[in-house]
């Protein structure tokens, strides 16, 4: 059984559109997160769905005790209040991000990325936030930079803690790039030959070095992260550290293709609750 779903895994999800190699049918996004599901709690029988939002430490208790209480006096509050005050500071013109954002930025993390219909490509929260500074005549932000519009989405998305992941997959614009951001993360690359799946599908749970390998369902639930105490880390640039790591040319920060790996990612974490700034080793 085990076998079958890995099968389904590697070819209905790499965009294929195979199920099982008998029929040739468009895999859903809700499909999709099922399959996977099926084959954690295949794997891992005694982890709860609603736990895959804490990673591997979901799979580790002592891990999990450590990062709980490390949670309850965080080394990184300076920075998530940093960029609170980046959030209330005022643009030139009086206004605020809160004037230009969707419920005044409270509880939109989990839409996004977004596919927008007018642009005709996927956006990311950190695209939204750049569009919010052009309107109000503001410079956009470096997307990759962690001490500014990393800092500002530290705080921002602790407004949406709680939110259900919402990504919709509508229109077969929507599907074309969600299925690209699919097929990036389940090709591989690179000196190492390694896809995104090859970590975090088959090798769940198990051991690279000293750390435990995290499961992608709940993955995008919890970003950006501090690592190690307070390096900032945003989901992006994670994916361009793994991509580093396998020995491949990452693609630029909100490119096309990252930006669509982000959205299919995001996909996978759909009806988990969203908890922003967190400690990871």
């Amino acid at each position: 059984m085990k076998q079958k779903i890995i099968m389904k895994l590697l070819t209905g999800m790499a965009g294929l559109g195979m199920v099982l190699g008998v029929a040739t049918a468009y895999a859903t996004p809700e499909q999709d997160k099922q399959d996977l599901i099926k084959f954690y709690a295949s794997k891992f029988p005694n982890v709860k769905l609603e736990d895959y939002v804490y990673g591997a430490l979901a799979l580790d208790p002592d891990s999990k005790a450590q990062y709980d209480a490390i949670m309850e006096f965080p080394p990184f509050d300076s920075q998530v209040e940093a960029g609170r005050k980046m959030w209330e500071t005022p643009f030139k013109n009086g206004k605020t991000y809160a004037d230009c954002l969707p419920n005044g930025g409270k509880q939109i993390a989990g839409n996004y990325p977004m596919f927008d219909e007018a642009k005709g490509k996927v956006v990311t929260l950190e695209d939204v936030v750049n569009d919010c500074r052009v309107a109000n005549g503001e410079a956009p932000f470096k997307i990759s930079d962690p001490k500014t519009i990393g800092l500002l989405g530290s705080y921002m998305r602790t407004l949406s803690d709680g939110m259900i992941m919402n990504i919709k997959v509508q229109g077969p614009k929507a599907v074309a790039a969600y299925e690209d951001g699919k097929r990036t993360f389940f090709s591989r690359r690179g000196q190492l030959n390694f896809a995104c799946a090859s970590c975090h599908v088959q090798n769940a749970g198990n051991h690279l070095r000293s750390e435990l390998i995290s499961p992608v369902v709940g993955q995008a639930v919890h970003w950006p992260v501090f690592r190690g105490g307070d390096t900032l880390v945003t989901l992006q640039n994670r994916y361009t550290g793994c991509f580093k790591q396998v020995r491949a040319v990452p693609p630029a920060e909100d490119s096309a293709a990252m930006n669509n790996l982000e959205y299919f990612h995001s996909a996978m974490s759909n009806g988990l609750p969203m908890k922003a700034s967190v400690f990871r080793k």
